[in-house]
C-alpha cells in the first residue's frame, strides 16, 4: 500500500481539468503563479512576487501541461519568450470571464533550487498579461476570491 506521502500530487491533474473546462466552455484560462528564480518568466512582468499567465491557445504556443512543469512559448509586449512555471508553484487556475476556479497553497518552503533561473528565449503567440479577473477578491482587486484546497 503507498503511503500519503509516496502519492503523486492531484494538482497537475486539477489544473488539466479546470483547463479543459475553461476551453470547452470558451472561457479563457489564467494561472496566477508565485515566482521564484525556479519560475522562467519575464521578469519584468512580476508585480509583488506574482504573475498572472493567459494560457489560452490563442495567447500560447507549444503548451504543454506536464506533472511537473507548465511550459509553453508566448509574447510579451511583442517579445517572444519561453515560460516554464513549476506546478508546485501555482497558485491558481481560473476563468478570466467570471472568476471561477481552484486556488492552491503555495509556500516558499516548496521552492526548487535556485539553478532553475529565468532564461529568455524565442516564443512563437501573443500573450496579453494585462487582462485582469472581472470578479476580484476583496484583498487583491486583481485576483478573484477563490477556495484553497489543501
Amino acid at each position: 500500500m503507498i503511503s500519503n506521502t509516496e502519492l503523486p500530487s492531484t494538482r497537475p491533474y486539477l489544473i488539466r481539468a479546470l483547463y479543459d473546462w475553461c476551453s470547452e466552455n470558451g472561457f479563457t484560462p489564467y494561472v496566477a503563479v508565485k515566482v521564484d528564480n525556479s519560475v522562467q518568466v519575464p521578469r519584468e512582468y512580476v508585480q509583488g512576487g506574482e504573475i498572472v499567465l493567459n494560457v489560452s491557445m490563442d495567447a500560447t504556443s507549444s503548451l504543454k501541461l506536464g506533472n511537473d512543469f507548465i511550459e509553453f512559448k508566448a509574447r510579451f509586449g511583442g517579445k517572444p519568450r519561453e515560460i516554464m512555471v513549476p506546478i508546485h508553484r501555482v497558485m491558481a487556475i481560473y476563468a478570466r470571464e467570471n472568476g471561477q476556479g481552484m486556488a492552491f497553497p503555495v509556500s516558499d518552503e516548496e521552492s526548487l533550487p535556485a539553478a532553475l533561473s529565468a532564461v529568455d528565449s524565442p516564443a512563437l503567440e501573443s500573450m496579453d498579461t494585462q487582462d485582469k479577473p472581472e470578479t476580484p477578491s476583496p484583498s487583491n482587486p486583481g485576483r478573484p476570491a477563490l477556495k484553497r484546497i489543501k
